[in-house]
Parts: structure tokens; C-alpha cells; sequence
């Protein structure tokens, strides 16, 4: 029964490396979109440096977990609060003030969680044992 086990457990981790690559992959195709993009319009707005840092932020989670097999929660989180700063951004002109509101509250929700779980990780140490996913 260990057999499987172990075999179940290197297929599935196999797969999960596939799947990072290819979230890798597509991230870089989209920078190199994205830079064409910006190259055509010979411009580079706010927008699109928020967007290249949501990339970045996206290829340093994938190298970190490749790295360590661990995904710190945090990044995601970052990468939710730049997405929404970004929204903030290319519509804030057509946005009425409680959608406005809304999602910079989001944005200061998710600042407030980035805080909470850094003084859990300071103050609540994981055992070794644990992981701390």
C-alpha cells in the first residue's frame, strides 16, 4: 500500500511542476504581449507598469513554490492588492464613489489580512513539522 502511495504522491507532484511551468510560460508570453503592446503605442502608462508588477509577482510565486514547495499566502494577497489598484486606476472615472469605496476597501481588507498573518507568522511560529502553508 506504500508503493501507491508514494507513486500516487510523486504523480501528483509531477503534475503540479507541469502546471507551474505552464502558469510560468503563459505569464511570459503575456509580458512579452504586454511589452509589444507598449512598444506599438510607444507609450507606458501606470496601468501597464501595475500590470507587468502583477506578472512579476506571479513568476516570483511560481519560483518560490518551485524553490521551496511551499506558497507563502502573502503573495497572492499582493498580487490581489496591485490588481485592484490597477482597477482603481483605468476606472476610476466611470466608477460612482460607493463602487469607488468598495474597492478600496477591498484593497485596505487585504492589507489589514497581509498584517494579521505576518503577526501570526512573527508572534505564532509554525512547529517544523507543520509547513506553514
Amino acid at each position: 500500500m506504500d508503493n501507491k502511495r508514494m507513486l500516487g504522491s510523486k504523480v501528483l507532484d509531477t503534475l503540479q511542476h507541469i502546471g507551474l511551468i505552464i502558469v510560468a510560460i503563459s505569464t511570459v508570453v503575456a509580458v512579452g504581449i504586454e511589452v509589444n503592446t507598449m512598444w506599438r503605442a510607444r507609450t507606458v502608462t501606470l496601468a501597464d507598469l501595475l500590470l507587468m508588477f502583477i506578472y512579476l509577482e506571479v513568476l516570483a510565486m511560481v519560483a518560490i513554490y518551485l524553490r521551496s514547495g511551499k506558497l507563502p499566502i502573502r503573495i497572492p494577497l499582493y498580487i490581489a492588492i496591485v490588481a485592484l489598484a490597477r482597477y482603481l486606476i483605468l476606472d476610476m472615472k466611470g466608477m460612482d464613489s460607493w463602487r469607488l469605496i468598495t474597492v478600496a476597501g477591498a484593497a485596505l481588507v487585504l492589507a489589514v489580512a497581509i498584517l494579521v498573518i505576518r503577526f501570526g507568522h512573527v508572534h505564532y511560529p509554525y512547529d517544523k513539522d507543520e509547513g506553514g502553508h
